[in-house]
């Protein structure tokens, strides 16, 4: 790989812009015809970058981006004035003014906020959007599935200087049986509303994994996360789809040991034979679980070298031993696609008893990233501290 740009460090992301590209219209083939697509690129894309892949979801089937915070949104939003930005986090009252002059979509759960939002419209001379949350089970945000907030959200439709653009609610994902009864629930209190008038273009309650699961609960609107990366956590349905991300680095050092010697912190490691040990810079730091001592391991010339020793903030040790000719700056790949010895982010997430979601949102602004497009580098983003 060759860039002009110096990276400063041999530790880095690499994402291919052609697998998001090739992700969001295969959701968008799988999709039923009219339905709306949110691309989800909270948490800085799943650490994926969310300025760099925005435009690429944008050309290729999109039609809103979905973020969590009010941050990610206004970061988006100096760069795409006028594209459509969903905030599916709650905001504080006093940061409201920063929601409706930026035209932010905001997600709502209570009257108050409504008329608060309303009212800032209202002195500002434009329209507040909303989406309505409800919730039928899940517990976390959202209007209770109550005859009183049933009056609320009518009140909300009546609003002057307010257009409530969606209404949605989110699905445990416990049971089939459970996921129905959510369903059903969402689709009694849509009745509910439209039977007195409230109406909306948007109803939404499929995030990635129900989306192929369950293609019935596609309704209007669906929230594709995970799957814009490749990342998979469907078990039921299918979809073809092309992990984007890689974790690279190349060794920095080499050591001789005899047996009996430890390796690291509290000799937590110590050598049943001499072995070769490699130093790799990278570490917790950069995101990558401090629980894989002993469990992780990173492919060099195709072959497995297993960490060793407690993993350290900023490097980490592996055993080389076994791998022929290897030498100080050979390439380590920490996450690849699963082909070639590889550790795919699944199976990162089995060996760290986490998720796919956390193995890849947790990757911190330390390391840069290499963003690659028809085989070549189109950009660098320089990492934290460069």
């Amino acid at each position: 790989m060759s860039m002009k740009q110096p990276l400063f460090r041999d530790t880095f992301l690499e994402i291919d812009l052609d697998c998001i590209a090739f992700n969001i219209r295969q959701i968008r083939a799988a999709a039923n015809p009219g339905v709306c697509i949110a691309a989800v690129i909270k948490a800085n894309g799943y650490g994926h970058g969310a300025l760099e892949i925005a435009p690429v979801l944008m050309e290729n089937g999109a039609d809103m981006l979905a973020v969590a915070t009010l941050g990610e949104a206004l970061e988006l939003r100096q760069h795409y004035p006028s594209y459509p930005i969903l905030l599916m986090g709650l905001t504080p009252d006093d940061y409201l003014p920063y929601v409706v002059k930026n035209q932010i979509i905001q997600t709502i759960d209570r009257l108050s906020q409504a008329r608060r939002l309303s009212q800032l419209a209202f002195e500002y001379g434009t329209t507040a959007l909303v989406h309505i949350k409800v919730d039928t089970g899940f517990h976390r945000i959202g209007f209770p599935d109550t005859p009183q907030a049933l009056e609320e959200m009518k009140e909300i439709f009546a609003l002057p200087n307010l257009t409530v653009q969606g209404i949605f609610s989110h699905l445990a994902l416990t049971s089939e049986e459970e996921n129905e009864r959510q369903f059903q629930r969402f689709l009694d209190v849509i009745s509910a509303l439209e039977a007195a008038g409230c109406r909306c273009p948007y109803h939404h309650i499929a995030d990635s994994i129900s989306f192929v699961d369950y293609p019935e609960y596609q309704l209007n609107m669906i929230r594709p996360g995970a799957i814009l990366y490749g990342l998979k956590g469907f078990h039921i349905g299918h979809l073809d789809l092309k992990q984007a991300l890689s974790f690279k680095t190349k060794i920095s050092h080499i050591s001789h040991i005899k047996k009996g010697e430890g390796v690291g912190y509290d000799y937590l490691w110590r050598a049943e034979r001499d072995s070769i040990i490699g130093t790799l810079p990278f570490g917790y730091a950069d995101g990558y679980p401090r629980n894989m001592r002993d469990k992780g391991f990173v492919s060099i010339h195709g072959q497995k070298a297993p960490l060793i020793g407690v993993l350290c903030m900023d490097q980490c040790m592996v055993d080389l031993t076994d791998i022929a000719d290897v030498h100080l700056g050979d390439e380590a790949i920490i996450y690849g696609n699963g082909e070639h010895g590889t550790l795919d982010i699944d199976s990162a997430a089995k060996l760290a008893g986490t998720n796919k979601n956390e193995i890849v949102s947790r990757l911190t602004a330390r390391p840069p990233r290499v963003y690659k497009k028809d085989g070549a580098i189109t950009k660098v983003v320089l990492g934290e501290h460069f």
